[in-house]
């Protein structure tokens, strides 16, 4: 008799283990790609399941339901996966609430919008490609769709490789004879007057207010590269001319330094315009870390994340998680942040350490939430004008495109109090 309630109670145990089964995506080291996984995550999420977030567990790894369609969907995706019960589940729980870990419920896939120019320029934008290679859909938007109220329809949206001052990324010097310059000065001038704006530059701020208002109503931004600090610098100069007479044909406000308003600003404060056309730089703000190579040699050339308390700082964990700790560095128009040009207020995410350099930075503003990241490619150090774009098959395990990915789900994430 009892042998046969035992029998019983050993195949109720495995109905139920097998009941609760789910399906876990390792992010740790093991991960065949790492990319595509947030793919699959942001698909799961888009038919209707709700996804954990295991952070700092196994690299960040995700937990869902075992249906077919999800597995089937990682095998067609290269993406590895296990399926477990629900006693191992329990372990992972118990695991995280006696560690630096805690879980995140994914409920909703964020509507994605990239702020980009109908004509590209002869460069590639990191978060395109990232988007592209993971399979996560998106749409773009540009300067009408913005200053005709759009930003409100996305729940995510990133910026290109906008120069929001009106300088068109300062690239006089050296490009002013080239067509696609002259086609992106054309394009921007032509935009501007449809939309009533006399200049560029006026455009554009009306632009960067508007992005401003976005992140304050509670949308969530991110930017990399120039898109970073010339959207402050543009804040900063709302009622002052900035501009050189090589771009709008009037001559800058001879007291413009004085006259910049760093309130206006999100993250920076404190900087120094370069008003010279022909310095391709907008101001003291950005720092390329190559220049100190010289006296830091090998440090220069990669970059560290901030290790999060992930049950306390949840948010900061998020958008840190990857299988590595110290990244390779990437270069661009904007390749990192003098620290005393930062906001006090302002979250780094990733330093030089050592120096007085960030590279990763995260804030919020009104209700909403802000992350910039300086450089161009996490996977091209030097990326130049016409190079062909990076093939992420080669780099499907990126830590630096990772922290790009990280981003598109932190808008779906709620902190969940789970039970064991």
């Amino acid at each position: 008799m009892r042998k046969s309630y035992l029998i019983i109670l050993a195949l109720l145990t495995f109905a139920a283990a097998g009941f609760a089964q789910r399906l876990l995506i390792p992010m740790g080291l093991s991960q065949t790609d790492h990319l595509k996984a947030y793919g699959v995550t942001y698909t799961a999420l888009t038919q209707g399941y709700n996804v954990e977030w295991l952070l700092n567990y196994r690299g960040g790894s995700f937990l869902m339901p075992a249906e077919q369609g999800l597995s089937d969907l990682c095998r067609l995706r290269g993406v590895r996966f296990e399926i477990i019960d629900g006693v191992t589940v329990a372990s992972i729980y118990d695991e995280i609430e006696e560690n630096n870990m805690e879980v995140v419920l994914l409920e909703k896939a964020p509507k994605i919008a990239i702020y980009t120019p109908s004509n590209k320029e002869p460069w590639d934008d990191a978060v395109t490609l990232a988007l592209e290679y993971a399979e996560v859909p998106y749409e773009t938007i540009w300067d009408a769709e913005v200053i005709a109220g759009r930003l409100n329809d996305y729940d995510w949206i990133h910026l290109h490789h906008e120069d929001f001052t009106g300088q068109y990324g300062k690239f006089y010097a050296s490009y002013r004879n080239a067509l696609w310059y002259q086609q992106e000065v054309a394009t921007n001038q032509e935009m501007a007057r449809k939309l009533g704006f006399t200049k560029v530059s006026d455009l554009k701020l009306a632009v960067a207010l508007k992005l401003r208002d976005y992140v304050a109503g509670g949308g969530f931004l991110f930017a990399m590269c120039s898109a970073t600090d010339t959207w402050d610098i543009a804040l900063s100069a709302r009622n002052v001319d900035i501009v050189p007479a090589e771009f709008d044909a009037d001559p800058i406000d001879p007291d413009a330094q004085n006259k910049l308003d760093f309130d206006e600003c999100i993250c920076f404060e404190n900087f120094t315009l370069e008003t010279n056309p022909l310095v391709y730089e907008h101001s003291n703000i950005d720092v390329k870390p190559e220049r100190a190579s010289r006296r830091m040699g090998a440090e220069a050339n990669y970059f560290t994340l901030f290790d999060f308390s992930a049950k306390y700082d949840p948010v900061a964990t998020m958008l840190t998680q990857s299988h590595a700790s110290v990244i390779n560095d990437f270069l661009g128009q904007n390749s990192a942040y003098n620290a005393a040009c930062v906001k006090q207020s302002v979250i780094v995410l990733g330093t030089y350490e050592g120096t007085s350099i960030h590279k990763y930075l995260h804030g919020n503003y009104g209700k909403g939430f802000w992350t910039f990241l300086g450089g161009h490619d996490p996977e091209d150090y030097m990326h130049f004008i016409g190079d062909p774009p990076t093939d992420l098959n080669l780099h499907r395990n990126s830590p630096g495109y990772r922290l790009i990915l990280n981003n598109i789900l932190f808008p779906a994430a709620q902190k969940k109090e789970h039970k064991t």
